[in-house]
């Protein structure tokens, strides 16, 4: 067949090459958008629905209400969480608490630089004059107050016990004491009296005026007075109690406590009043059995010291007391009823320094 050539033949051929030209146009916007240049995913096409920062978690509009978003696929959950762990600083890990052990050991390597400096100039001070010794007292007691270690803590124990005996049991009052003072009895006193004005037993100004007999006080005779009350602080786990006069440390003394199923609760006592006595008659509340001051086998030592209970766990019990033992090998165990044992002749200072209704004894752990 003859071929056309010509105008009209050209304009044919333009046609066809338009013709494919629209079908790869076509093509290539129908690859861009379904084929592998695209979003396979359809939801690209509407508009997000917000999402929790942290979460593949939906907040639905009404109330705000969580709904787990069942279209989101594992593999793009994983891929946003790992882009957005890329833009995060690495998290801090939580380290375990340490132990007793570790603290005790912490606070001495890096010991509160305050509580070392009071203790370096209570040291300092007790190497000069006598007034020294009572301004070392107070710092070593504020520096007691402070978080200190073990060590540190047995170390001011220590220096106060033996500072009291010269500040505290002794007959000299020393400069700038402002828990001690020299005081002239006056016609008509007693010893009796002048304990309770400054609410202390009249026992330790006896022993530190090294007063034979209460009867012997003269008028006119100058002794020392000491400004009370004295407070008790017994720690279960150390059976041990220390003695403070006001807030000021004194002394410490072992002690046995309540055995397993007995224990002597904690909580906050005070000396019951009319409730200090000597080698009283007791009755043992477990086989009901009468004791006397002159059996030998009389179980409460040289002295009783009853407790009532005012606030937490010892609120409202009675029945409890401190006193001594025939038993010295108990103090430092859990072995007796809740009572507080102590060697005889500890309870007998204790005796002479609790105040009843107003001294207190804390038992705590």
């Amino acid at each position: 067949m003859a071929r056309i050539f010509g105008p009209r033949a050209g304009r044919r051929n333009r046609n066809r090459v338009y013709s494919v030209l629209a079908v790869l146009v076509i093509f290539v916007i129908f690859a861009y958008i379904y084929g592998p240049f695209g979003n396979s995913d359809s939801e690209s096409l509407e508009s997000p629905t917000p999402m929790h920062a942290d979460t593949n978690v939906r907040l639905s509009d009404e109330g705000r209400t969580p709904e787990i978003n069942n279209n989101t696929t594992v593999e793009s959950s994983t891929a946003s969480v790992e882009s957005r762990n890329e833009a995060r600083p690495e998290p801090i890990r939580e380290t375990s608490i340490p132990s007793r052990e570790e603290v005790s050991t912490e606070s001495i390597i890096n010991p509160n630089t305050e509580v070392g400096a009071l203790i370096n100039e209570a040291k300092k001070l007790l190497n000069q004059t006598p007034g020294g010794i009572i301004e070392a007292r107070d710092k070593f007691n504020k520096a007691l107050r402070m978080s200190v270690s073990d060590r540190e803590k047995a170390d001011i124990k220590k220096q106060m016990s033996e500072l009291a005996d010269k500040w505290l049991f002794s007959k000299t009052v020393l400069p700038g004491d402002e828990l001690c003072e020299s005081y002239k009895v006056q016609t008509g006193e007693i010893l009796d009296i002048i304990g309770k004005r400054n609410k202390v037993p009249y026992e330790i100004l006896m022993e530190i005026n090294k007063i034979s007999r209460p009867e012997s006080l003269q008028a006119g005779q100058s002794i020392k007075i000491v400004k009370g009350p004295f407070h008790a602080k017994v720690y279960r786990s150390a059976f041990t109690m220390d003695i403070y006069l006001q807030n000021t440390y004194v002394k410490s003394f072992p002690v046995g406590l309540g055995k397993a199923g007995s224990e002597t609760p904690t909580g906050l006592w005070r000396i019951e009043p009319g409730g200090k006595l000597k080698k009283p008659i007791w009755t043992n509340p477990l086989d009901g059995r009468t004791y006397y001051p002159d059996d030998e086998d009389y179980p409460l030592g040289s002295r009783w010291i009853a407790l009532e209970g005012i606030d937490g766990p010892a609120k409202g019990r009675t029945g409890f007391a401190i006193h001594g033992t025939k038993e010295p090998e108990q103090i430092g165990t859990a072995g007796s009823q809740g009572c507080i044992r102590m060697h005889n002749g500890s309870a007998i200072l204790v005796y002479n320094m609790l105040f009843p209704a107003l001294s207190t004894v804390e038992v705590i752990d």
